[in-house]
């Protein structure tokens, strides 16, 4: 989220996870506990932040903490995911997987998903999917896919993203833009990432 640390950002993630799983929220001493806070100033001084920047309210009370923000809200929870740099919709690039950001989608689009993250696309091989350049991919991590299915691969220690179909001939990466011819990979030299499930486009560019 913009305007907060990435510590400010886990720990309110990890509230939004408590509170989903327990129905209440954390005491101030397992934040501490979960993020190797030695003191429990230490965790009030990221609260406080939040609190202040309007995320969080809390009480001088045990398990006060209330995510306040209306991008949390009953009907409007969102997930923080790690936006882990660029993937390529045209020639592959390198893959880079340092956090360049955390952000917020619908809980619902990520549901009994393990560790799903997103990936910033560039170029316009995949145009005829819908996905275009700058657009998030909500990728749901795994080693497998079936065929024809959507799938960001690394191709030695580069990414792209297209649609994968196993021939008798090997496997091919297909793009839909008839301007990208067709990549053969081999199976040595090529890693599945995940498989794409969801899109998020900022029309204006000015959210991410």
């Amino acid at each position: 989220m913009k305007g907060l640390t990435e510590r400010q950002e886990q720990i309110l993630q990890f509230v939004l996870e408590y509170v989903q799983q327990a129905g209440y929220p954390p005491s101030i001493r397992e934040i501490g506990d979960k993020f190797k806070i030695a003191s429990l100033r230490g965790v009030t001084v990221h609260l406080d932040a939040l609190s202040k920047k309007g995320y969080i309210e809390r009480a001088n009370t045990p398990r006060s903490i209330k995510v306040t923000h209306p991008s949390y809200q009953s009907g409007n929870r969102a997930t923080l995911l790690p936006l882990l740099g660029s993937i390529a919709a045209g020639l592959p690039i390198a893959a880079n997987e340092n956090v360049d950001d955390m952000i917020p989608v619908p809980s619902e689009m990520v549901r009994n998903i393990q560790g799903p993250f997103l990936l910033r696309v560039r170029g316009d091989s995949m145009i005829g999917e819908g996905i275009n350049p700058r657009d998030l991919v909500i990728v749901k991590p795994q080693k497998t896919a079936s065929n024809n299915e959507l799938v960001a691969v690394l191709i030695g220690d580069e990414a792209t993203v297209k649609r994968i179909r196993y021939e008798k001939s090997g496997i091919t990466l297909v793009a839909s833009n008839p301007a990208y011819d067709p990549i053969p990979i081999d199976r040595e030299d090529s890693t599945i990432i995940g498989k794409i499930v969801g899109l998020i486009r900022d029309y204006e560019g000015r959210a991410f």
